[in-house]
């Protein structure tokens, strides 16, 4: 995977495999669990679920697998290299279980519904394959484990929105988390497994998000990011009746950002035929909805956007693009592309070109196609991009994506920004950083007079390819 000035915290390349470790709870029974993520953000989110539900049940965390009883890996199916590393740690608990047999191997999420069989008949060592959807039945699970069989449950919810599990905060810096306000995806994307992984779209009702919201302030957090599959689509209705409320994602929005003047919001990630500008207007209404749109194009030809099944063409995205410019000035978009996608022409391949041209992105996610079994693309069309060209084109959508994102950091030097102290920096304990508004990580000198959780203005002086540098006014 390929990401390049990229301070998102959505596909947070320095969290894949990370090692989950909680306050020990009251009710313990002694038996430790490990859990380790990977992928996108909602499996880290998810993995705090696991870790309330099992905390619940007398479990204790435990940041070294080989003394933990119970062993879950937290999986992804997006990438075809994340499959790689789970079946490499899969062979490395083997070798724990060896010496502790009773120990108990599970796998989680989006890779467990999709490989369920594979795992118990082909991994031996795995005893466990829970999908997305059955994280409250883990107990159970475990219980039937205990008693000598292998235990599955990967059935897909329409209800579960696990609303009401206050999820445990894990490896948290205090000050920043993640709320998720949905799950599932009804977008059928040719190239994406999460329809078939995580089921179908639905919402949680947002007193529970905003309550959810309104204790992680008073527990002193400053910042939330709303996270959905698709944010946009989040709409949630009280009854069947025709005077039942509704609330849609802008709505939801707003709620959340009268939490607190203090309290910054955050979201991803958004879909190009979905965003409305009622959204783009609440984020313009309240100072503490960070200018910030991850925005996936994709690709920038129409005709491949159709093969994709995206719903929207080049003119829409471009349409899209041009109302963010107009309500929100100051907004900084990131995008995902795919390059070398089934049929794509050299020709097609210039129009995502042009497209990054035209929006001049501050951040992206890139990469070349690669197939993944199960989904609509797999399945309809052929593969027949060569790797070599595949590879070329990612190439020069980076080189492009670099002169962009320098570019935009350019912009931020000389203006006073507001940024949320997240704690120090990584290369230095005399620094700290933050992000501003734009999502850009800025680094600038420590001082008694302010901490970590706190807003400061800093001047930025100047840029390094990833990061603004300056200091407080």
């Amino acid at each position: 995977m390929l990401d390049l000035n990229i301070p998102s915290k959505e596909h947070d390349e320095s969290r894949q495999g990370e090692a989950l470790v909680l306050e020990s709870s009251k009710n313990h029974t002694g038996r430790k669990l490990y859990v380790e993520s990977y992928g996108c953000q909602m499996n880290f989110s998810d993995s705090e679920i696991v870790a309330s539900i099992l905390s619940d049940a007398g479990f204790v965390t435990t940041p070294d697998y080989t003394e933990a009883d119970v062993v879950f890996i937290n999986t992804c199916s997006i990438r075809e290299n994340a499959e790689v590393r789970v079946r490499n740690r899969l062979k490395q608990f083997g070798a724990s279980k060896v010496k502790k047999p009773d120990m108990l191997i599970g796998v989680l999420g989006c890779m467990a519904e999709r490989l369920k069989s594979k795992f118990l008949e082909e991994e031996k060592i795995v005893d466990l394959v829970v999908g997305p959807d059955a994280y409250r039945d883990l107990p159970n699970l475990i219980g039937k484990v205990d008693e000598g069989n292998k235990a599955v449950n990967v059935l897909l919810s329409r209800e579960e929105t696990y609303a009401d599990i206050n999820p445990v905060r894990l490896n948290s810096n205090g000050i920043t988390a993640f709320i998720s306000i949905m799950r599932g995806c009804d977008n059928m994307c040719s190239f994406c497994v999460v329809p078939f992984t995580r089921g179908r779209e639905r919402s949680r009702d947002p007193y529970s998000v905003v309550k959810e919201a309104q204790d992680l302030f008073d527990a002193g957090y400053r910042e939330v990011t709303l996270l959905g599959q698709n944010v946009d689509s989040y709409k949630w209705k009280s009854g069947e009746e025709e005077s039942a409320e509704s609330v849609n994602f802008a709505q939801l929005l707003e709620k959340v950002a009268l939490v607190s003047p203090e309290l910054r919001v955050r979201f991803s990630t958004s879909h190009p035929k979905d965003i409305t500008d009622e959204v783009l207007y609440t984020m313009a209404k309240y100072e503490n909805i960070c200018k910030y749109i991850h925005l996936p194009v994709q690709s920038g030809n129409s005709r491949i956007l159709e093969v994709m099944n995206r719903t929207y063409d080049r003119a829409w995205y471009m349409e899209k693009i041009n109302a963010i410019r107009r309500i929100l000035p100051e907004c900084a978009i990131s995008t995902d592309i795919i390059t070398g996608f089934c049929t794509e022409t050299e020709e097609e391949h210039q129009e995502t070109l042009s497209m990054q041209e035209f929006v001049k992105y501050d951040f992206a996610y890139m990469f070349s196609y690669s197939e993944r079994p199960g989904t609509p693309a797999a399945k309809k069309f052929e593969d027949d991009v060569p790797e070599a060209v595949k590879k070329r084109r990612l190439e020069e959508v980076i080189a492009l994506q670099q002169q962009h994102g320098y570019y935009r950091l350019q912009q931020h030097i000389g203006k006073v920004e507001k940024v949320l102290i997240e704690g120090f920096s990584k290369k230095s304990k005399e620094d700290y950083c933050g992000r501003n508004d734009q999502n850009c990580m800025v680094v600038f000198p420590v001082s008694e007079t302010y901490k970590p959780g706190e807003y400061v203005n800093v001047l930025i002086e100047r840029g390094t390819s990833a990061t603004l540098i300056g200091k407080v006014v």
